[in-house]
C-alpha cells in the first residue's frame, strides 16, 4: 500500500420501510429530494471533503440501479466501487464489508439519506480529513434528541459520553450520519457486538474512540443545515429546503458535476458533455450555465474552493 489517503463510504442499504409504499419499487436513496436523487447529496458531501475514492454499499437486488445512475464515477473525475449489505445489520458493518476497499486508509462514512448544507461546511470537512489519528464526528442541536445518538459535553465543551436514543436525553446534540475515522476503525468494527436492537451500532465504535480520548466532536452551527430524509415528513421538508435555497440563490445544492468542475477534476468540455443529454431539464441548463463561468470563479457556499 502506498501513501495513506482518505476514502469514503456511502451506506445506502436497508429496506426503507418507513417510506413504504414508495420504497417497495425503488431504493430510498434513489428517490428525489427536490430536483435530484437523494444519493447525490451524501456523494456531494464526500466530494466537498476532497474524497475521490468512494464505496457505495447497497442491498443486492437494487445495486444495478445505482450503477446505472453513477457508473464507476470516471465522468466525475472520481472512482466509485460497490458492495452489498445482505441484511440491515447496522452501520458498523460498513467497515467490515468495506475492509478490502479501505485497505488500511482513513475513512469517512456517510449515511445515504443525510443532507448537509452550510457556509462553514467545506472548511469543517477539509479539517476532518486532515486528522490522521482518532475520529471526528459531527453534532447538531435537534428538538427531538431521543430519536438519535446523543453526545454529552462537560463544562469545557469536551465530549464525555454517548447515548443511543435515550428516553431521557441530557443533551440536545445529536450525532449526525457523518463520521471520519483513522485506519483502526476496521479493527474496532470487528469487536462490536450486536446490540439489543440486533444491530452493530456505530455508537459502539464512537465509544471506543471516546474511551481512548481520540474522539473529536465538531458542533455544526446555526449556519449549517442537517436533514435526515428517512420519513415522508422529513423528505418533504428536505425537498422544500433545497427548493427554497436554489430558487433564491440560483445555485444548486448537492450537484456532483458542479463540485467536480469547481475542484478541477473535470474540465469545461467534460461538464458540457454531461449536460448535453439532459439539456432539456433545468439541471442540464444549470450545468451548461456554470460551465460558462471563468476559471477564477471558484466560489460556492461563500467559500473558495481549494484544489487538492
Amino acid at each position: 500500500m502506498g501513501k495513506q489517503k482518505r476514502v469514503g463510504i456511502i451506506l445506502a442499504g436497508g429496506t426503507g420501510s418507513r417510506l413504504f409504499p414508495i420504497t417497495k419499487a425503488i431504493n430510498k436513496q434513489l428517490i428525489p429530494v427536490y430536483d435530484k436523487p437523494m444519493i447525490y447529496y451524501p456523494l456531494s458531501t464526500l466530494m466537498l471533503a476532497g474524497i475521490r475514492d468512494i464505496l457505495i454499499i447497497t442491498n443486492s437486488n437494487q445495486q444495478s440501479q445505482f450503477k446505472n445512475l453513477l457508473g464507476d464515477g470516471h465522468k466525475l473525475g472520481i472512482s466509485i466501487s460497490y458492495e452489498t449489505q445482505e441484511k440491515p445489520n447496522g452501520l458498523a458493518e460498513a467497515f467490515i464489508i468495506g475492509e478490502s476497499f479501505i485497505d488500511g486508509n482513513s475513512t469517512a462514512l456517510i449515511l445515504g439519506d443525510n443532507l448537509f448544507h452550510g457556509t462553514e461546511l467545506i472548511s469543517q470537512l477539509k479539517q476532518a480529513c486532515t486528522q490522521q489519528n482518532g475520529a471526528t464526528v459531527f453534532a447538531y442541536s435537534v428538538s427531538d434528541p431521543e430519536n438519535y445518538g446523543v453526545v454529552n459535553f462537560n463544562d469545557k465543551g469536551q465530549a464525555i459520553s454517548i447515548q443511543e436514543k435515550p428516553s431521557n436525553p441530557t443533551s440536545r446534540y445529536a450525532l449526525t450520519g457523518l463520521y471520519f475515522y483513522d485506519p483502526s476503525v476496521v479493527d474496532k468494527a470487528h469487536k462490536v457486538k450486536f446490540s439489543n436492537r440486533g444491530e452493530l451500532e456505530i455508537s459502539s465504535i464512537n465509544q471506543m474512540y471516546l474511551d481512548q480520548n481520540k474522539l473529536n466532536v465538531e458542533v455544526l452551527g446555526r449556519g449549517t443545515a442537517w436533514l435526515d430524509t428517512g420519513t415522508h415528513e422529513s423528505l418533504h421538508e428536505a425537498s422544500s429546503f433545497v427548493r427554497t435555497i436554489e430558487k433564491r440563490q440560483g445555485l444548486k445544492i448537492g450537484s456532483p458535476e458542479e463540485i467536480a468542475w469547481r475542484y478541477g477534476w473535470i474540465n469545461k468540455e467534460q461538464i458540457l458533455r454531461l449536460a448535453k443529454p439532459i439539456i432539456k431539464s433545468d439541471y442540464g441548463k444549470y450545468l451548461e450555465r456554470i460551465a460558462s463561468e471563468t476559471s477564477s470563479s471558484k466560489i460556492f457556499l461563500n467559500q473558495k474552493y481549494i484544489k487538492d
